[in-house]
């Protein structure tokens, strides 16, 4: 992914170093630019089809874990959930099949002109939350017929070139093996792939590891080896360790000492660029936060922002209007900041103002 060059960065703020696996050697041919990703910095060196390693400072334990958590678990990918089958005459089941479909990645970059099922008005899926693609095979000649994911077709009404082709990084360009036929076997699906997170299926996960560690030479004391007759030799110290300087013999120990550099490798598994990972994960974390933002000062457009997602007054559930009937249950009881107005309360039930002052993500409400 190809990013503006960006001069005079400034060094306060999160901070991202992208970087070759193995530590540069000073070399008037090594050169780095300063570039951006969304509102953080970070130098850039290399980094492969599907892996990227960096390094990430300036931020706490909790800010880098966060990070971590969202690029397993909290991007939005593309994959085949549900699977129509016409005519399955192999010895496979159609369950069998339709599971091994959903496991093959498909290409997510631009998935975000796709709309998340449950937000789209459609009865089941439609051009606009989803992509369709078909499987025919048939095999007539006598030698078993091998069927992959090169073989699925995309239809039309795709909302981008880019989104939903199958992740092929075999020499020979054919993908992972779906089924084997015999001769007369015959095999005709449609598949309709949705736009999901990992947090709901695996399959949508677009990593296939995130390697995360700090303090390589355990300067904090965070962890405490066992061993037998010498820790530095049954220890020995990761790559990481390269990255920061040794402690020297008799240093003393600092007890308010906290982690400064944070280093990530992230492994894609084709459905996005690695680099393009880190960036929606930040765009995830942004969106995140300013929704928490909007929730404590009151910008929550109609009524209080309301639970489990719901805005507006009279939507929420409480026992004053059991699923915003307004009828009450068995008797008024108490009400809540979320249905008819509620009480005010320190972040906002009637408007207070808080320390984190307006979201730059919108004044009036959240857009998901």
């Amino acid at each position: 992914m190809d990013y503006d060059a960006m001069d005079g960065l400034e060094e306060a703020g999160p901070r991202v170093t992208v970087r070759e696996v193995n530590p540069p050697v000073p070399s008037p041919s090594l050169s780095y630019t300063k570039r951006r990703v969304t509102n953080i910095p970070f130098l850039a060196f290399q980094a492969s089809a599907h892996h990227v390693d960096f390094t990430l400072s300036n931020v706490d334990l909790a800010f880098a874990n966060s990070l971590r958590r969202i690029m397993l678990a909290e991007i939005p990918t593309l994959a085949i959930d549900l699977v129509e089958v016409e005519a399955n005459t192999s010895v496979l089941a159609d369950e069998f099949i339709a599971h091994r479909l959903g496991l093959i990645p498909l290409t997510s970059k631009g998935v975000d002109d796709l709309a998340f099922t449950r937000d789209c008005d459609c009865d089941q899926y439609c051009e606009h939350c989803s992509i369709t693609l078909t499987l025919h095979a048939r095999c007539t000649g006598d030698e078993i017929m091998k069927v992959y994911a090169r073989d699925l077709v995309l239809a039309e009404g795709r909302p981008n070139e880019f989104v939903g082709h199958p992740v092929i990084t075999d020499p020979e360009g054919l993908g992972s093996v779906i089924v084997k036929l015999r001769k007369g076997q015959e095999i005709r699906l449609k598949c309709v792939a949705k736009k999901g997170i990992a947090k709901e299926h695996s399959k949508w996960a677009p990593t296939a590891s995130v390697g995360f560690e700090y303090d390589p030479h355990n300067r904090l004391r965070h962890v405490d080896y066992w061993y037998e007759e010498d820790a530095a030799k049954e220890w020995p110290k990761t790559k990481n360790a390269a990255w920061e300087e040794a402690p020297q013999e008799g240093e003393p120990f600092q007890y308010d000492a906290e982690p400064k550099g944070f280093y990530f490798e992230v492994e894609s598994v084709g459905l996005l660029e690695p680099d393009a990972v880190v960036q929606q994960a930040i765009k995830v974390m942004q969106q995140k936060l300013a929704k928490v933002i909007q929730e404590l000062t009151g910008d929550g457009g109609e009524g209080r922002g309301g639970m489990n997602g719901e805005a507006g007054g009279g939507t929420g559930l409480s026992p004053d209007g059991i699923h915003g009937t307004g009828d009450g249950y068995m008797d008024q009881g108490y009400t809540t900041p979320y249905v008819n107005g509620g009480g005010a309360s320190t972040w906002g039930g009637g408007g207070g103002a808080t320390p984190f002052g307006a979201t730059p993500y919108g004044q009036n409400g959240w857009a998901g």
